[in-house]
């Protein structure tokens, strides 16, 4: 009888590493790894030697000392005797407004004018294409210019708004004023206050906005719950409930609830002086960057829809057609669930390349986090090293967030198969 045994295993040699195929590539990336990280090594040693000798080690106790410069539009309290930090923070909120402002009236601006590309109207699909052709191919910095000319030149000086029969008028009852300092509009005020917290001695936040964000995040999880519940209930029976209304006093009740306990109000802009007072001052720099870099990102979004819509087969569209659905219909529930799959991706990377174009505010006097820290405090302190490397890992975090929740929704919207 013959019997069978496995082959004795080959015991490990250090010749393997380089001519056995099974930990070859381990051996060739390690090395390339530890060659990386040599030459890593090598350049920090270097740069911190010499930064020595000059005799400017990296220290970021710049931070402490007072900015001694203005910022003419912020979304927190700051003067010029505040510190570099403050004044660093204050920029980065001006970066982050302009970021979520700019995607937000980029993403709805690309998906109407990425749908009326496919139009059937002539006309109207022939002017998207001029649109699109004509805003992604100058750039961005000229549109960002263009725009500044543009309501410099146009609207109306405070003193329009002056006299007897003035020649320019406040709009929706005299609560906004349109001029070419910028656009004034009402102040939310709340008349039982709830103060400030402090972190780090720099950044205050607002009780009240906490509150207000608390009741907000409650009442869509309240609301997510609710849909939730229906999804079920049609899962076992068939019928889905209504429950828009239900969905709509989770999300508005809690919220003006709070804004009743904390005495919320208006207070308006009026004219005094040479200027308005009062309410919430968004300047010509502001409205010129978020438009310029909502109708520039927003060109190139419109061809991500496209490209989306025309992946969906067209069976799709006659099928839902011959169901004797309405067109409008065939497109938010048919076509553009299937198309977010293609659309979502790029999508990412126009959001972020619009946070990172709003670095070129300071063209226009705004001052974003770049405008601050990368710019006056850099000059000021002559701390370049620091203030890059900052400026730097602030946009990297930035992005890394981005793409973290786009990916996120991604997964979420994507099409499950069975």
């Amino acid at each position: 009888m013959t019997t069978l045994s496995d082959a004795p295993k080959e015991s490990f040699r250090l010749s393997m590493l380089i001519y056995d195929s099974r930990y070859r590539s381990l051996t060739i990336q390690f090395v390339a790894l530890l060659g990386f990280m040599l030459v890593v090594a090598w350049l920090v040693s270097n740069t911190l030697q010499n930064l020595e000798a000059l005799g400017k080690p990296i220290d970021f106790g710049f931070f402490s000392e007072p900015a001694s410069y203005d910022i003419n539009q912020r979304l927190i309290d700051y003067n010029s005797r505040d510190s570099h930090l403050r004044a660093s923070f204050v920029g980065l909120l001006n970066t982050l407004l302009v970021a979520v402002m700019g995607c937000a009236l980029a993403t709805v601006m690309g998906v109407v004018i990425g749908v009326m590309r496919l139009s059937k109207n002539w006309m109207l699909s022939r002017i998207m294409t001029v649109y699109v052709e004509m805003f992604r191919n100058v750039p961005v910095l000229l549109w960002i210019v263009f725009f500044m000319a543009i309501l410099i030149e146009t609207l109306p000086a405070p003193n329009a708004f002056r006299g007897e029969n003035p020649s320019a008028s406040m709009w929706l009852w005299d609560s906004l004023a349109v001029t070419n300092r910028g656009i004034y509009m009402p102040e939310p005020l709340f008349s039982r206050g709830l103060g400030d917290v402090s972190f780090f001695g720099a950044f205050n936040i607002s009780l009240e906005l906490i509150a207000l964000v608390v009741a907000l995040i409650a009442g869509f999880w309240a609301s997510g719950r609710i849909k939730a519940r229906a999804d079920r209930i049609q899962e076992a029976t068939g019928d889905r409930p209504t429950t828009w209304y239900l969905r709509l006093a989770a999300v508005v009740l809690p919220f003006a609830v709070i804004l009743i306990l904390l005495g919320f109000h208006l207070g308006y802009p009026a004219l005094k002086g040479f200027n308005f007072q009062g309410g919430i001052h968004m300047r010509n720099s502001l409205i010129a960057l978020w438009l310029a870099l909502s109708f520039y990102t927003a060109a190139f979004i419109a061809e991500n829809v496209r490209a989306g819509i025309l992946a969906v087969s067209g069976g799709q569209t006659e099928a839902a057609e011959a169901l004797g659905l309405r067109p409008n219909r065939i497109m938010s529930l048919v076509v553009l669930p299937q198309a977010l799959r293609v659309i979502i991706p790029p999508l990412i990377s126009q959001y972020l390349n619009l946070t990172k174009n709003s670095s070129l505010a300071i063209a226009v006097g705004y001052m974003d986090i770049t405008g601050t820290l990368g710019g006056i405090t850099m000059n000021q302190t002559g701390r370049e090293l620091e203030c890059v490397l900052l400026l730097m890992l602030v946009y990297l975090i930035i992005s890394l967030s981005i793409s973290l929740v786009m990916n996120w929704y991604n997964k979420r919207v994507k099409l499950v198969e069975r």
